[in-house]
């Protein structure tokens, strides 16, 4: 019984011990709150402020977005007129996300509209006491891949299979569109590629920045593309093959992404909505409505208006011996005097003037009188200089000793 005692005692000790460190230990810990990681964007850091992000939706208007944000139609007034060359407020387009960033104190006020242009270029405008706008863009790394593919039906499918962006089939095939018909290509034909992807923040991706080097076996023969820099001050590059030729025409072959030709070129034609036979001295491409035109080589716009018959239009000069057209636009994105480069958006695709449907009549004259292009024997691209060409070859040889290392695909 004694024992017992002794024991029960010993236990009732050691439980009280243990409770009192406990207690004591409980008594020393540190109770540490973790700080919120610090959130940067569009070159805030956020946790500064209230954030409230949203997209443009139909019938949103900047005066409208502003007005719920408590600015008043005066300040919105006043506002726009400062920043309207940075930040047009009435093509605030559909779909596209926009950020406000408001103070934390009680007062709550809206300090910044930040809208996004696309997915890497931005605009801030400030709209508190000191009304300003500036462009930025988000940080962007630049990866680099090396790939290789093999034609069982056509060069989308070959991207697709590989889990490839369809972007970079349209820039392959583009670099190419001189050297190859890819409506021609023939199962077992192969390429591979050393090309750059853009990804924001280094894990979004943002598409394709550029191929620096590819090569595309098409009827067993392989043709070469080298990526280089022709103009160091303007940042110009054109592609070359292995003996520094170039790849591209003087003209490109269409002037946009077209979904078929709906009329060509003709000496007497039923005009659909005349109703009656005449010529058409131009070549029609059907496309979406807003489709981007873009002109067919460097040059000068010598014309750019509208009439009953053209709708808007486009005349670009190229050199003494060539000129071209561009009809029944939605809307001119160039003026009368401006230069513009193979390539430019020269306007969007639509139905102004004697039209039926959206597309785009396009004429070539050569030499002041007009002709059908398809019939032409149109110039080669300029050449690289002579003194470039060491360089040229110098440079390129990382590329292709890299694409030469890559093994092609086989069916």
């Amino acid at each position: 019984m004694r024992k017992l005692s002794y024991t029960l005692l010993l236990a009732l000790a050691f439980t009280a011990c243990k409770k009192e460190v406990e207690n004591k230990d409980l008594g020393e810990v540190e109770v540490i709150e973790k700080a919120p990681p610090v959130l940067e964007e569009y070159g805030f850091v956020l946790n500064d402020f209230e954030v409230i992000r949203d997209t443009i939706r139909s019938g949103d208007i900047f005066g409208k977005i502003l007005d719920t944000q408590g600015i008043s139609p005066g300040k919105v007034y006043e506002i726009t007129e400062k920043v309207r060359e940075t930040l047009d407020p009435t093509r605030l387009i559909v779909g596209k996300p926009y950020t406000v960033l408001r103070s934390r104190d009680s007062a709550r006020t809206a300090q910044f509209f930040i809208y996004e242009n696309d997915r890497i270029e931005y605009t801030v405008v400030s709209i508190g006491d000191n009304i300003a706008a500036y462009k930025g863009s988000k940080p962007i790394s630049i990866k680099k891949k090396m790939i290789s593919g093999v034609i069982v039906s056509n060069l989308s499918e070959a991207m697709q299979n590989q889990g490839l962006s369809v972007l970079l089939s349209h820039e392959l095939s583009s670099i190419y569109q001189w050297s190859i018909d890819f409506w021609k290509l023939q199962k077992g034909d192969q390429f591979k590629m050393v090309y750059n992807e853009k990804y924001i923040n280094d894990t979004i991706y943002a598409g394709i920045e550029n191929i620096e080097g590819a090569v595309f076996v098409h009827q067993n023969r392989p043709y070469y593309a080298f990526s280089y820099m022709v103009d160091t001050e303007s940042g110009k590059s054109d592609y070359y093959d292995e003996e520094a030729r170039p790849l591209q025409s003087f003209f490109l072959k269409a002037p946009l992404n077209f979904s078929r030709i709906s009329s060509r070129y003709s000496g007497n034609r039923f005009h659909p909505v005349q109703k009656r036979w005449k010529a058409h001295r131009g070549t029609d491409y059907a496309a979406p409505h807003g489709t981007p035109i873009w002109s067919t080589a460097n040059g000068t716009v010598i014309a750019s208006g509208y009439t009953g018959g053209n709708g808007n239009y486009v005349k670009v000069k190229h050199n003494d011996t060539y000129t071209t057209q561009y009809l029944h636009m939605s809307k001119r994105n160039v003026r009368a005097g401006q230069r513009v480069k193979q390539g430019d958006i020269i306007g969007f695709v639509g139905s102004t003037g004697l039209a039926t449907g959206p597309h785009v009549c396009y004429r070539f004259w050569v030499r002041g009188k007009q002709v059908d292009p398809f019939r032409q024997n149109l110039p080669a691209a300029e050449p690289i200089a002579e003194k470039l060409k060491n360089d040229y070859f110098v440079a390129i040889e990382p590329v292709r000793t890299a694409l030469d290392e890559i093994q092609f695909k086989e069916i």
